[in-house]
C-alpha cells in the first residue's frame, strides 16, 4: 500500500495481531479504525516469522492509509552480516560503547526488584541509545548493530556476564540467547527511521511494539498512547513457561522444580524491562479494567498516566443477531468455546469438561469455534483427547466462524482460559442472548457477576469456575443448560449489563478524548 500523501493521523503499532491474526485484540483494532472514519490511520505490523502467518484475516478499512509488515525473527538476507568482510570499526573499543552496552544489557534483563526505577532514567537511556545508534554522541561515531552484537567489546562483556551471572552450564546457549534477544532492537530502529510521519503513535501492547513506540516517541516528540488488553508481560510468562525451545542444561540433580531455568528467567526479565521502558515513554496508558490498571502501576507505569477504558460492542448489530434466536423456552444444548485453539485458551480442559457434561446430558454438544493454525501440534493433541474420551460425536472443531450466525445456535458461551483481559466474546454473547461459563481470570468475574453494588444488582450472567478444573466447568455447564429458568435469568442479566456499561459508543467517546488530546499537540 503506498504511503498517504497527506500523512498519518494515528500510527498503530501492532505485534502479532491485526490484520494477520483473528481474535479479540484484532477485532478491537478493526473496530477502532472503522469507528473513527474521520482519522487517517497507519499500521506497522510486527510478526515473528513470515511462515507463521497465512495472509490477511480482515479486509482493510478505507481509512487505513498505510500498512507495512516486518518479521523480527526471519533470517536476514541482504541485511545479513558477513563476518568475513573487513569492518574498520569492528574491533575498535569505544569507551562510550562499552559503558552504554553494559547499561543496556543490564536494563533489558534487570532483576524484578527494580520495577520502580525512575521513568526519567529509562527515557534518558532510550535517548542515549538512539544517539549512539545514529552517531549523535560526543565522538560522532555511531555504535553500529555490527559492533554492538559482534564487536570485541561486546564479546568481552558477554563472556564476563556469563562467568558472573549465568547458572546454566552452556555458554553457547547463553551467547545465542543474548544475541537473539537484542538483535530485534536494531531492526526496530530501522523501522522507526523509515516510518512515514504521524501525528501520534498508538501501541496495543508493550513488548517489541511498545519498544518501537518508545523509540518513535523519543525520536519524533509526538505523543505515544498505549492500550493493553492483556498484560503483555504476564502473557509472555505463560508462553515462556510452556515453551519447549528454551534450553535448560542443568543436570538432573541440579534442577529445582521450584526455580525456573536461567534462560526462562532471562527472557521474562527482558520482556518486563521492555514493559517498563514502554510505560516510561507513554503519554497515556490504558487498561481494560481496574485490576489490570493496578498491575500496570505495580509493573512500573506512572499512576497519573493510567486510566481504564472497557471494551465496547456494537449493540444494534448484535440485537439483530439476538432477534434471530429460536423462541423456544429451553436453551439449545450446545456449549461453545469461541477462541483460538492455543494453550492459553486451555481447550483441553473444555474437552474434558464435555465428558462430564455428556455423561449427564447425552444429547449435549460441545463446539470449538476458532482457528487451529497458530499451534497445530496443540490442536492435534486436543483432537486426540476428544477421540480418547469417546467424544467424536459430541465435540466438534468448527474452525473460524462468523459469530452473527453462530451465536443464535448455542446455549452457552464457554471460556476455559488460563488468562484473559476483558474478553469481547463474552460481551458479544451477552448482547446476542447467550449466557456464559468462564474461568475466574481477568475481568470475567466482573462481566458475569458485576463490578459494584449497582452492577451486581443486575444479577449473574452465568457462572464462574477456577482454572484447569474440568469437573467444576462441566458441572456449571450442566447446571445452566439443564435449568431453563436459571438460564433465562442469566440471559437477561448479561443483556442488561452490556446495555448499561459496555457499548461501543462509550468506548469510542473515551478514545475520541484521547485522540483529540494527542492530535492537538503542536506540530
Amino acid at each position: 500500500m503506498p504511503r498517504a500523501p497527506d500523512g498519518v493521523d494515528v500510527m498503530l503499532l501492532l505485534e502479532g495481531t491485526f490484520p494477520y491474526v483473528r481474535g479479540g485484540v484484532s477485532s478491537w483494532v478493526n473496530q477502532i479504525v472503522r469507528g473513527f472514519p474521520e482519522l487517517r490511520f497507519g499500521a506497522i505490523f510486527l510478526g515473528s516469522r513470515s511462515s507463521d502467518y497465512d495472509g490477511m484475516k480482515y479486509p482493510l478499512p478505507d481509512n487505513l492509509v498505510h500498512l507495512e509488515v516486518h518479521y523480527l525473527h526471519d533470517r536476514r538476507t541482504n541485511a545479513e552480516f558477513d563476518l568475513a568482510q573487513a569492518d574498520p570499526g569492528r574491533g575498535r573499543v569505544v569507551p562510550a560503547d562499552v559503558e552504554l552496552m553494559a547499561r543496556t544489557h543490564d536494563t533489558l534483563r534487570t532483576a524484578r526488584d527494580q520495577k520502580q526505577r525512575d521513568p526519567d532514567d529509562l527515557k534518558r537511556l532510550m535517548r542515549e541509545l538512539m544517539a549512539r545508534m545514529h552517531g549523535d554522541a560526543s565522538d560522532h561515531a555511531a555504535m553500529s548493530e555490527h559492533r554492538f552484537l559482534y564487536g570485541a567489546s561486546s564479546w568481552d562483556y558477554i563472556t564476563a556476564q556469563y562467568r558472573e551471572r549465568c547458572t546454566d552450564p552452556s555458554f553457547v546457549d547463553y551467547f545465542w540467547t543474548v544475541r537473539i534477544m537484542h538483535a530485534p532492537i536494531w531492526h526496530l530502529a530501522r523501522i522507526a527511521d523509515a516510518a512515514p510521519p504521524a501525528r501520534a503513535y498508538h501501541s496495543i501492547s508493550t513488548g517489541y511494539a511498545g519498544f518501537l513506540g518508545a523509540y518513535l516517541r523519543s525520536k519524533t516528540g509526538k505523543p505515544f498512547l498505549l492500550s493493553e488488553h492483556g498484560i503483555y508481560t504476564k502473557e509472555r510468562k505463560i508462553d515462556l513457561f510452556q515453551s519447549e525451545w528454551i534450553a535448560d542444561n542443568r543436570g538432573i540433580f541440579e534442577r529445582d522444580s521450584a526455580r525456573l531455568s536461567y534462560f526462562r528467567e532471562l527472557w521474562i526479565r527482558f520482556f518486563e524491562s521492555l514493559g517498563q521502558l514502554c510505560y516510561a515513554c507513554s503519554d497515556r496508558i490504558v487498561a481494560l479494567y481496574e485490576t489490570n490498571r493496578l498491575r500496570q502501576i505495580a509493573d512500573g507505569a506512572p499512576a497519573e498516566r493510567t486510566q481504564n477504558i472497557p471494551n465496547g460492542i456494537d449493540l444494534p448489530r448484535l440485537s439483530r443477531v439476538r432477534a434471530t434466536r429460536d423462541g423456544a423456552n429451553d436453551p439449545p444444548p450446545v456449549a461453545c468455546l469461541i477462541g483460538r485453539v492455543v494453550p492459553i485458551k486451555d481447550i483441553k480442559t473444555f474437552v474434558r469438561a464435555m465428558r462430564s457434561v455428556v455423561n449427564h446430558m447425552p444429547h449435549a454438544q460441545g463446539w470449538i469455534a476458532g482457528p487451529e493454525d497458530e499451534d497445530p501440534a496443540y490442536a492435534r493433541e486436543c483432537r486426540a483427547i476428544v477421540e480418547g474420551l469417546g467424544l467424536t460425536e459430541h465435540v466438534k472443531f468448527l474452525g473460524f466462524q462468523n459469530i452473527d450466525t453462530l451465536l443464535p445456535k448455542i446455549g452457552l458461551n464457554v471460556l476455559s482460559s488460563i488468562s484473559e483481559a476483558l474478553p469481547l466474546v463474552l460481551l458479544e454473547g451477552f448482547a446476542a442472548g447467550v449466557p456464559a461459563v468462564a474461568t475466574d481470570v481477568g475481568s470475567c468475574g466482573q462481566l458475569i457477576h458485576g463490578l459494584d453494588a449497582e452492577d451486581r444488582a443486575l444479577g449473574s450472567a452465568g457462572a464462574l469456575v477456577q482454572i484447569a478444573d474440568p469437573q467444576a466447568l462441566g458441572a456449571a455447564i450442566v447446571a445452566l443448560l439443564g435449568d431453563g429458568q436459571r438460564w433465562r435469568q442469566a440471559q437477561a442479566a448479561g443483556l442488561a449489563r452490556v446495555e448499561r456499561y459496555y457499548t461501543q459508543e462509550r468506548m469510542f467517546a473515551s478514545y475520541r478524548a484521547l485522540y483529540e488530546e494527542a492530535l492537538a499537540w503542536p506540530a
